[in-house]
């Protein structure tokens, strides 16, 4: 199938996915109202194999060393899967699977799915990395950018991380677990009950971004959005807290955003 925008819709609530622009949600709108700072480097994003930096752009697999290009120089940042033209497998008028295919730069076949499900009140993300022969390290995560001032007041965050992991100058953890510290961050937090970040525009909405997984990293430091991002490890966690992909054993994460009125 192509890779044309496609929209969802469950009672007043419509998200846009876009295949052809690295798999992204375009937009979310509830009530009308747009959630997701719009632009083509905006909306949410799949970061697939990896999520944030790789420090320098290098990760060992075993003995061998591998280089991803630098995008973000010094490291590499944010995978390959945000600047590939995703294809559509699926759609109906609530769900879409689409699905994108792992080539160079990254040295290892395979194959990323991603199942875009709405209701009424929450949007899903499910994404899956397969193999197809060499098992390999990976990651999976999310870069949604949510509008600071839905017009009526800045957005408050709200969680209860059990760490930060220290960040270094280079903005790459520097191995070192801290207590969660005030913002404004770029940071990293553990949370090892699941990610559970919620997002309150005042007398407007309520969302919470909740997932299974143990690590999510919170970005606040700019003035039109901030983003919640929801990952199956710390940045550079090819090299510390690599996940085995392997023909037999696809690499599975979700994440599921509910909303309430206010």
């Amino acid at each position: 199938m192509s890779d044309k925008d496609i929209t969802l819709t469950a009672g007043d609530a419509e998200v846009s996915v876009r295949p052809g622009n690295g798999g992204r949600i375009g937009g979310l709108r509830i009530g009308g109202a747009e959630l997701l700072r719009q632009g083509d480097r905006y909306g949410c994003f799949p970061m697939v194999p990896w999520c944030g930096r790789i420090r320098e752009g290098r990760f060992r697999d075993g003995a061998t060393v591998r280089r991803m290009p630098l995008n973000a120089p010094p490291h590499a940042i944010h995978g390959t899967a945000r600047d590939a033209a995703w294809r559509t497998a699926r759609v109906t008028d609530t769900e879409a699977v689409i699905t994108c295919e792992l080539t160079d730069p990254w040295p290892y076949p395979g194959r990323v799915t991603q199942v875009v499900a709405l209701t009424g009140d929450a949007l899903t993300l499910t994404m899956s990395v397969e193999a197809y022969d060499d098992s390999f390290p990976a990651q999976i995560g999310w870069h949604p950018w949510f509008r600071r001032d839905l017009g009526g007041g800045d957005v408050r965050l709200d969680f209860a991380p059990a760490w930060q992991e220290e960040r270094g100058d280079d903005h790459l953890p520097t191995g070192h677990r801290v207590d969660p510290e005030p913002g404004p961050w770029d940071d990293c937090f553990g949370m090892p009950d699941g990610v559970d970040v919620t997002l309150t525009w005042p007398g407007q909405l309520e969302l919470a971004v909740t997932s299974p997984e143990k690590w999510v990293v919170v970005y606040d430091e700019q003035a039109e959005a901030v983003c919640v991002e929801p990952q199956t490890g710390p940045p550079d966690g090819l090299n510390t807290h690599p996940r085995l992909v392997t023909p037999l054993e696809p690499l599975e994460a979700t994440t599921t955003w509910s909303w309430r009125r206010l």
